[in-house]
């Protein structure tokens, strides 16, 4: 049915279409993932501006018709995150940030924990773009860890985190010793078939972040478990959300 729609959205991905025009992929508390059309926005005196471009935070009027693309009518800048655009770490981080929820999220179901955990992750990189802290700057936050636990808590609001307490297959809470996609978790001695080996550095790190906000995902992890958990996230998006996302970024 046609008619107006307000929402507010953080656009995931910007395309190019016809002469000047832009096709919008975005992400909305209330109707989960949408496409949109701007038409114009690419001439010069477009009322649009800049505003219409991947992790812009915008407040959106949009014409809703026949087609399954909306039309945008009306932009308003939320948060721009014009710090991160200038840090080439923070950029990539956004962008691996945007394409996981674009994988994991592909439907209009709505959820807002989605949409607020990009907002606060693309704020986190914004206040931590152009340097290592300071006094009115927090420390970078496009890091390797950073990257892997905002993928566990996505995991985490579509019901699909890995089982990290026990055993996924048995129960046993203890001699974990490995992990398994296919099982959805943790793993013990007697049930690791099949499973890659998960050290006790990996394990911590997969439970600390889940369990921390991203502000506080545990630093300078060393490389080794990172990859683990990287490793068991991969794995866990491929058996039970039939996707694979982008490899994270070590820096």
């Amino acid at each position: 049915m046609a008619g107006s729609v307000k929402t507010e959205a953080i656009v995931l991905r910007s395309l190019r279409y016809g002469e000047a025009d832009r096709i919008l992929h975005c992400y909305t508390p209330g109707r989960g993932r949408i496409g949109a059309i701007a038409k114009g926005v690419r001439k010069t005196r477009s009322r649009f501006g800049g505003r219409l471009e991947p992790f812009f935070r915008l407040n959106l009027v949009l014409h809703e018709g026949r087609s399954d693309l909306m039309t945008v009518t009306s932009v308003e800048t939320v948060a721009p995150y014009a710090a991160l655009r200038g840090d080439g770490a923070a950029l990539d981080s956004a962008a691996r940030a945007c394409d996981a929820v674009a994988r994991l999220f592909d439907t209009p179901e709505p959820s807002p924990q989605v949409f607020h955990l990009l907002a606060n992750e693309l704020a986190l990189l914004d206040a931590g773009a152009g340097g290592t802290g300071g006094r009115d700057r927090i420390p970078s936050q496009a890091t390797h860890e950073n990257q892997l636990a905002f993928r566990l808590k996505l995991l985490l609001v579509a019901g699909l985190a890995p089982q990290l307490r026990a055993c996924a297959t048995c129960g046993e809470s203890e001699h974990l010793v490995g992990f398994s996609g296919a099982a959805g978790g943790v793993v013990c001695g007697a049930c690791e078939a099949g499973a890659f080996r998960l050290d006790a550095a990996g394990h911590s790190f997969l439970t600390e972040a889940l369990g921390r906000p991203l502000a506080q995902v545990p630093v300078n992890v060393e490389q080794r478990a990172l990859r683990q958990a990287e490793r068991a996230i991969s794995e866990t998006v491929e058996h039970h959300a039939n996707t694979r996302l982008r490899a994270a970024s070590a820096r």
